[in-house]
């Protein structure tokens, strides 16, 4: 499976963006998807996730209420829309996919890796 993010961009606190994942590949409904970020100077760390149906999904304490992970497999497409954007959620921030179903928290879990997109968000 190769994933492509994109949708980042720069906005303010209290705003609202939303990233998107491309996966290509013929097991994408197959995989477990998730979202990380990495801010400068921070380890990667984890977001959110969603399982293969897209009936169970995973997120960080510091999102819960405030982003929504969500898929279509029949686009081959993982989503991210993030509400009441603070300062702190101003990372790089990657979609991966894991063929286990866990929605896993670990990195090392994760088998596929998008290239990440870039989210500021300004006070």
């Amino acid at each position: 499976v190769q994933l492509q993010a994109s949708g980042g961009g720069s906005v303010q606190a209290g705003g609202s963006l939303s990233v998107s994942c491309a996966a290509y590949g013929r097991t994408f409904s197959s995989y477990a998807l998730g979202w990380f970020r990495q801010a400068p100077g921070k380890e990667r760390e984890f977001v959110a996730a969603i399982s293969w149906s897209g009936g169970r999904t995973y997120y960080a304490d510091s999102v819960k209420g405030r982003f929504t992970i969500s898929r279509d497999n029949a686009k081959n497409m993982v989503y991210l829309q993030m509400n009441s954007l603070k300062p702190e959620d101003t990372a790089v921030y990657y979609c991966a996919a894991e063929r286990w179903d866990r929605l896993s928290s670990y990195t090392y879990e994760y088998d596929y890796w998008g290239q990440g997109t870039l989210v500021t968000v300004s006070s």
